[in-house]
């Protein structure tokens, strides 16, 4: 995927900056309940194509963020190994 090929051009530096606590926090982190209940809701009208053109912007950025937290996970678990 394109966008996590950049991503990780950019934040492959960000893993040396991680102490093992930190890097244990970020790889932990979760999303609250009602944001998790908001982004399956729209996962489910994408998936059945009932998204407004609002909620296929909220959703797309809703997907950008994980991409983002996903790739820093990743660079996370490399400092904890």
């Amino acid at each position: 995927m394109i966008r996590t090929n950049v991503l990780d051009r950019f934040l492959d530096p960000f893993g040396a900056f991680l102490t093992p606590e930190v890097a244990q926090k970020v790889v932990d982190f979760r999303v609250d309940e009602q944001t998790q209940t908001r982004i399956d809701e729209l996962a489910d009208k994408c998936n059945e194509g009932q998204l407004t053109l609002a909620e296929r912007e909220e959703y797309n950025t809703y997907v950008a963020v994980i991409d983002f937290i996903t790739v820093l996970q990743a660079k996370a678990r490399t400092v904890l190994e």
